[in-house]
């Protein structure tokens, strides 16, 4: 893994290190779009990939980020009942105006906006060690779930 950080990957640095928290961001060599390229990449299990997902209110068009197990299948009718509003895809446009990251490498943390509704996958608090997308498909962070939890001021709920 390599350690140089620029442009989006200093900016979750940056957010991590302002939270006072110890947790460093390292870039690797090979992408991490997905959970499966993700999990290869760092040498972990698939559903060790906390993978950010940003999807849209369709009656308020309110930003709504599910931060998943990288095994999981989010189920947007449950996503929809407990936020209290039906949901839908988001847009790379969309994605970007909220969160100043391209999907793909969307972070937990260091959104430009301040998501309304940020909702955290039961399964990862399961696990002891969970990586993070850190702005970019090359750039990732190792973070237990109860910091996720923290960071995020997530609501832990059964999405997938």
């Amino acid at each position: 893994m390599l350690q140089s950080l620029t442009g989006s990957a200093r900016k979750v640095q940056d957010t991590l290190t302002a939270h006072g928290v110890e947790l460093k961001v390292v870039k690797v060599a090979e992408s991490t779009r997905t959970a499966v390229e993700a999990a290869a990449a760092i040498g972990c299990e698939v559903k060790q990939i906390a993978k950010s997902l940003i999807f849209k209110t369709v009656d308020t068009t309110e930003a709504v980020l599910v931060v998943a197990c990288g095994s999981n299948r989010i189920d947007e009718k449950k996503v929809s009942n407990i936020i209290g509003h039906p949901i839908g895809k988001a847009n790379a446009d969309f994605v970007m105006e909220k969160t100043g990251f391209a999907i793909g490498g969307i972070p937990p943390v260091g959104h430009k906006e301040k998501i309304p509704y940020v909702l955290i996958d039961k399964d990862l608090l399961e696990l002891s060690e969970i990586w993070a997308a850190a702005g970019s498909p090359f750039a990732v962070f190792c973070l237990t779930p109860a910091q996720l939890v923290e960071l995020t001021a997530g609501q832990v709920e059964t999405v997938a």
